[in-house]
């Protein structure tokens, strides 16, 4: 397996290269946030809900 020479790795990164990472960053968190609002406000419901079809569904 050919190893890369470490004047590559030195190298700065060339334009396109070097990625978004702040950005999905941000995208994650905004998502893991509207994550957390939406179980806070319909997971007491969504739980009555699974509740009373488990109910029904044993009998």
């Amino acid at each position: 397996m050919p190893r890369p020479h470490l004047s590559r790795l030195l190298e700065p990164p060339r334009h396109g290269e070097d990625g978004d990472v702040p950005g999905w960053v941000m995208i994650t968190v905004m998502s893991a946030g509207i994550v957390a609002i939406l179980t806070a406000i319909a997971g007491p419901e969504l739980a009555r809900i699974l509740q009373q079809a488990l109910a029904s569904v044993g009998g």
